[in-house]
């Protein structure tokens, strides 16, 4: 999961739209030598004006690229003014666009002129009407909003640079902003109390939870604070001396303040009167928001109902695979018992930390040995692994993704969970590397970020059904890049794979059929080796975001699909090089153009 998609979800009127990112080479394939035509041109034109005009009006989605012209400010993200901004954009992009003759562009850029119309369409009506209404007065719950995410961006080991005497005046300028948003939410939230629109007690209840956590710490060891702890030699002694004092002053009569409004807001006005119930069904209008938030996530105009059943298909196919492997290791109980005996066996814990860590150091050597039998391109943006920090580790998942800058100054960033050590298992350890790092989100959002030759939205943004199809169809190719050798590492994929069907039944029986969040919790385990930390935040966070935990079952199904179908037709004319990078290298496509995509590209290889 990238935690710039839920960062930057925070800023979207309609709080999850999805994104991540897309593409890096040359040129993509596809891309034509020829002269661009004028249609193409205005094309180009449009995509730079909106993307400048965008950033202007989103800074902090510029810091993230690590495009510092914007870098003093925060942005506005919360007000009628900005939500009005954002809809006669959208508006005026799509006047633009129809005004160009689509049949005149190249291949490439007719497949970004419909992911840009797909995307803009989708994104301006969840930003108009009742979905606006629904989504606007819940401006943040535990798992997405700038509560926690702008405590990382400014913590010194986020995507803002602290590496100059500007970038530290330019954090301290960034509070203000925030601050600004922060009554803005509560403004929101009491909007929503007027109209009878509430976000759950359990969502709130982790909010206040994450809020208490943050202010507890003394000032001196805040993550706001953090920063001025250690400076980089080239900052001067006096800017130094300043800067503390600066750091310490905003941390104390700025953030702590504005986190104690919220705090106290929701604690004693907002809690009191949330929804008991965790569904979406249970909210007003929420069945529409439902139903929009499944298409937005998937890409494809799904009902809750089937989605639901397909769910039900893949945990029985999934649950018989796993009965073979608890045979092939000669457990003598039956799943459910093997479930539990994973779930407890001293074997299957982490022993240390440490151990952890450097487990998940010796898996990627493992995997950068293999990697460019599978992958014709390989990112020029570096990847580290470290432990997700303290101040979020409670309610974060088993491991996540933050993307790098693609001018190399900030590496992408692999997380790994060690809250509650003795929950957590290693026979998973190689299926989640696979999806967070190589070639899961590293390989997809660093190739997207590092090619120039895609205009900006293409990119860095994106859909949740590629992304995360893109990276649990990644966890498939273990046997090609030597991983699974072991029964119990390829039983942690099977269990994996069993979390993202999972998702589809659970899901769609809370927000659609009324579950709770114990009968969700039940099913979990009641279907894998989940420990029940693990199975709780899981359900949890599907709580929070309805719909997004969707996306990568039906992602992964529809690029798993067209791979059989494009092995099918081209035989020994097949390679994985080759279809991967036709998946890739135009960034992160809706199911819809990513499929005729490939078609057109085995159509074009059966040609000759």
């Amino acid at each position: 999961m990238s935690l710039r998609l839920l960062l930057l979800a925070a800023a979207a009127p309609i709080a999850l739209l999805s994104a991540t990112a897309p593409a890096q080479q040359a040129a993509a394939p596809g891309a034509t030598a020829a002269q661009p035509s004028a249609e193409d041109k205005k094309l180009t034109d449009l995509f730079k004006r909106s993307d400048e005009d965008s950033l202007k009006r989103n800074p902090i989605s510029a810091l993230f690229r690590g495009d510092m012209r914007y870098a003093d400010r925060f942005g506005d993200y919360i007000s009628d003014v900005y939500v009005a901004a954002e809809v006669a954009a959208s508006r005026r992009d799509l006047a633009e666009l129809k005004a160009i003759d689509r049949a005149k562009l190249s291949p490439v850029n007719q497949i970004a002129y419909d992911v840009f119309q797909i995307d803009t369409e989708r994104g301006l009506r969840g930003s108009t009407g009742e979905l606006l209404k629904l989504q606007q007065v819940r401006p943040l719950n535990h798992f997405y909003g700038f509560h926690m995410g702008y405590a990382n961006l400014s913590s010194g080991e986020g995507a803002a640079p602290f590496k100059t005497v500007a970038d530290y005046d330019n954090n301290l300028k960034r509070h203000a902003g925030f601050v600004k948003w922060v009554d803005g939410a509560i403004g929101r939230f009491r909007e929503g109390m007027a109209t009878g629109v509430f976000e759950t007690k359990l969502t709130i209840s982790n909010v206040i939870d994450q809020l208490d956590l943050q202010l507890a710490k003394p000032v001196e060891e805040s993550t706001y604070y953090a920063p001025v702890k250690e400076f980089p030699k080239e900052i001067p002694a006096a800017d130094q001396t300043r800067l503390t004092k600066a750091y310490r002053d905003a941390t104390a009569n700025q953030l702590y303040p504005a986190l104690t409004r919220l705090r106290d807001f929701l604690k004693n006005d907002y809690l009191p009167k949330a929804r008991d119930q965790v569904g979406l069904s249970s909210m007003k209008g929420g069945d529409v928001m439902y139903a929009y938030l499944i298409e937005s996530n998937t890409t494809l105009p799904l009902k809750a109902e089937e989605v639901h059943q397909l769910g039900l298909k893949e945990v029985a196919r999934i649950r018989g695979e796993m009965d073979a492997i608890r045979q092939q290791v000669g457990f003598k109980g039956d799943l459910q018992a093997f479930f539990e005996h994973l779930r407890t066996a001293p074997e299957f814990r982490p022993k240390s930390k440490e151990a952890l860590r450097d487990g998940y150091y010796e898996i990627g050597k493992r995997v950068d040995l293999k990697v460019r039998e599978q992958f014709s391109t390989i990112p020029r943006t570096r990847m580290e692994i470290r432990p997700v920090e303290p101040y979020r580790e409670k309610t974060e998942a088993g491991g996540s993704y933050q993307d790098g800058t693609p001018d190399g100054s900030r590496p992408g960033v692999f997380y790994y969970n060690t809250y509650d050590l003795p929950s957590r298992n290693t026979y998973g350890m190689e299926t989640l590397y696979l999806h967070e790092g190589i070639p899961g989100h590293h390989f997809q959002i660093s190739l997207a970020n590092e090619n120039e030759s895609l205009p900006a939205f293409m990119r860095y943004g994106g859909n949740t059904a590629f992304v995360e199809g893109w990276a649990l169809y990644a966890e498939t190719l273990g046997p090609e890049l030597g991983m699974f050798t072991d029964p119990y590492q390829r039983f942690g994929h099977l269990d994996d794979e069993m979390l993202r069907a999972m998702r589809l039944v659970v899901d769609t029986g809370i927000h659609a059929k009324g579950w709770t969040r114990d009968q969700a919790i039940n099913y979990m385990l009641s279907n894998s080796g989940m420990g029940k930390t693990d199975a709780t935040a899981e359900v949890e966070r599907y709580i929070a975001i309805p719909g997004q935990a969707l996306a990568y079952k039906i992602g992964a199904l529809t690029i798993q699909r067209l791979k059989a179908k494009a092995e099918a037709e081209l035989g020994d004319r097949f390679d994985p090089r080759e279809f991967h990078a036709e998946v890739l290298m135009t960034g992160a496509l809706p199911m819809t153009v990513l499929e005729k995509k490939i078609d057109d590209w085995i159509a074009a290889k059966k040609r000759g």
